[in-house]
């Protein structure tokens, strides 16, 4: 299947102009925001971002060690601001990009054959000073949308190496009794926990359930566990970010945690809430962390 599949109907670099840095968040229109509202009944409200335990930068006798290394390294400041008053502050160096760290992938992020979201030269959007284009600040404004779970693991997880089709996007739309929207954020649960192991073996999607994501005009991606590892086809190793990202311009959420919200949706026996989260305003970066929450 993966052979017969013309990857340039995938391509939307130009769709929205040569200057777009919003690429599908483009689907996302006024009437998207108001029936994502319409989900909102209860109120409750679920975190699809893992904790991070920050590490100290600082190593010595006196200071605890950790097996690897955390998306966050930190140093505490103790001061006097003045006297007697006391305060602690501190200083924090993030991995934007950290396989246990929930974050959102800017357009920029990845290129290929030298370019970049939307079919701009590499070197004209990412330099040494930082990103001047398809960066997180077309992320500033945050994000709201109506989110669908579509959980392939209430059987259980999938199988290391399973490749995700739109075969199994469809078969969960049906036992769910949901259907995504041109607008919507889709959620996928593969059942490997909130930070499955980054050198793998994975499950992951392949290039037909990128083709059904297109297909379907999702503006967002989400998962537990996006590409599969090792790579379900060497000559497209990446189709979530080399094509659903660099191509279609379709914003990635990696390292997701979405056990509980599996657990939540179950109970309430919805698939579909009011997804929002509103980055850090960090500016000219290819990614930043998120802590996505899903609102029934």
């Amino acid at each position: 299947m993966e052979d017969l599949i013309d990857i340039t109907e995938l391509d939307n670099r130009g769709r929205w102009g040569a200057e777009d840095e919003r690429g599908t968040l483009n689907l996302i229109t006024d009437e998207v925001r108001a029936r994502a509202a319409a989900e909102v009944r209860t109120g409750r409200s679920v975190s699809l971002a893992l904790p991070i335990r920050p590490t100290p930068i600082l190593s010595g006798p006196f200071v605890p060690e950790t097996s690897e290394s955390s998306a966050v390294q930190h140093v505490m400041v103790l001061a006097e601001a003045p006297p007697p008053v006391t305060a602690a502050a501190d200083l924090v160096v993030v991995t934007n990009h950290h396989a246990r760290s929930t974050h959102v992938d800017a357009l920029c992020h990845i290129a290929v054959d030298g370019l970049v979201y939307p079919g701009r030269p590499r070197s004209e959007s990412v330099g040494a000073s930082g990103a001047v284009h398809g960066s997180t600040t077309a992320f500033a404004e945050g994000f709201v949308t109506r989110g669908v779970l579509l959980d392939l693991a209430a059987g259980g997880p999938l199988p290391a190496g399973h490749p995700v089709t739109s075969v199994d996007l469809d078969a969960a739309e049906e036992r769910q009794g949901v259907r995504l929207e041109p607008g919507d954020a889709l959620v996928v649960r593969c059942g490997w926990g909130s930070a499955p192991d980054p050198s793998g073996p994975l499950p992951g999607m392949s290039v037909d359930a990128v083709r059904w994501m297109h297909r379907r005009g999702v503006s967002l991606f989400i998962a537990d566990v996006g590409e599969a590892l090792p790579p379900l086809d060497p000559a497209r190793p990446l189709p979530l970010h080399a094509i659903g990202l660099a191509m279609m311009g379709m914003p990635l959420v990696d390292a997701a945690a979405v056990d509980d919200l599996a657990a939540v949706s179950a109970e309430l026996g919805r698939s579909s809430f009011l997804l929002s989260f509103a980055p850090p305003r960090f500016l000219g970066l290819t990614g930043v962390p998120v802590n996505p929450l899903a609102i029934f």
